[in-house]
């Protein structure tokens, strides 16, 4: 990468020791150099509640302590018996800043024209959370810091912005995140880092739900890499799942770096593991990587090479690690949706790691 400066990556590795191998206060670490903060989900309203299609639903809000509040969709099956294994979905960054958990999660009303285009090139054009619940799991689905309910408003715009003007609020949105990764770093924290503080507030609200008996987490793109950081920083996680996510950094070459946003570069973070050791910091705990052999967003090299790697980390839980190759761009469609509900059904189990043969063309 660099161009004609790619020299400085050889310098860089030589005098800042780049890339070692992770070791077992990996997590403590990490939370350090994110920059975690100590939020909670404070002053919980239930907005609106409705019935559809064999679920209910609940529209939540809560504060963090700053910002506007926090817009949540939490998914039940309609006659469930029992308690139920959570899942907090994480929405993706996808490009698109004014929506987030609307990109995953129906609510009670149909979802823009805008969304459904999106789901349908992301996601198979269904929103997966509801597939997930109607398979017998609580799943919430929140915004998160820069996204829908707490996106920041253009200049002078203090509502949402118009529908037709949806394309200049994510070109400003794109920029946007420049300054607010900036002004993070002056702050002591990382953009990764408050975007990990208020998916760990998420995801202890879950927990505290009544009638949840595990909570587990699973995302695409930048919603993966989320998922990837609650999962090492939440040791109460049960499972993990990172679709298109995952490629060792050292592979990446100057387009992929331009394609990904500060939420996968937090300062600091090479410095302590690449970013497959970062998936793996939870190990033994059960975990599940997507790759899409055609994403052009990450080599294959780099997606073999954190296979490889992730798989080492696991090699004393056998079983306890999926990673699966599909014949895919940057998507999480239905055939990897119905891998990784299948491989979280077994996870969530009394009896798990049992691990369930998965469609694709390695399966490890």
């Amino acid at each position: 990468m660099l161009g004609e400066f790619s020299g400085l990556a050889d310098i860089a590795a030589r005098s800042r020791d780049l890339f070692p191998p992770p070791g077992p206060d990996l997590p403590e670490r990490l939370r350090d150099a994110l920059g975690v903060l100590e939020l909670s989900a404070g002053d919980v309203r239930v907005e609106r509640r409705w019935s559809d299609a064999g679920l209910v639903g609940e529209e939540l809000s809560w504060t963090v302590g700053f910002g506007p509040r926090t817009r949540a969709f939490l998914l039940r099956p309609r006659d469930a018996a029992g308690p139920l294994p959570g899942v907090v979905a994480m929405h993706c960054h996808g490009g698109v800043k004014w929506a987030g958990k609307d990109k995953i999660a129906d609510g009670p009303e149909p979802p823009l024209a805008e969304i459904v285009r999106l789901r349908t090139r992301l996601y198979g054009r269904r929103a997966y959370a509801g597939e997930l619940a109607r398979r017998g799991f609580a799943v919430l689905a929140h915004d998160v810091f820069a996204w829908g309910s707490r996106r920041f408003p253009l200049t002078g715009d203090q509502g949402a912005p118009d529908r037709h003007d949806l394309g200049r609020y994510d070109r400003a949105a794109r920029e946007h995140e420049h300054v607010l990764a900036k002004a993070c770093t002056i702050l002591g924290t990382s953009f990764a880092g408050v975007l990990a503080s208020e998916d760990l507030a998420a995801a202890a609200y879950l927990r505290s739900r009544p009638g949840i008996a595990s909570v587990s987490t699973l995302g695409l793109s930048g919603g993966g890499a989320r998922a990837a950081l609650l999962g090492a920083l939440d040791p109460g996680i049960r499972a993990v799942v990172v679709a298109a996510m995952v490629s060792s950094f050292r592979d990446l070459r100057d387009e992929h770096v331009a394609a990904h946003s500060w939420m996968l570069f937090p300062p600091g973070l090479t410095r302590l593991a690449d970013w497959p050791g970062v998936v793996a910091a939870r190990a033994p705990a059960p975990l599940m990587v997507l790759y899409a052999t055609a994403d052009p967003l990450f080599p294959v090299q780099g997606m073999r090479r954190a296979h490889h790697q992730i798989t080492a980390a696991y090699r004393s839980a056998p079983g306890h690690y999926t990673g699966v190759f599909f014949d895919a761009v940057h998507q999480f469609d239905r055939s990897m949706q119905n891998a990784a509900f299948t491989w979280l059904t077994g996870m969530v189990a009394d009896n798990y790691p049992a691990s369930r043969p998965m469609k694709g063309s390695q399966v490890h």
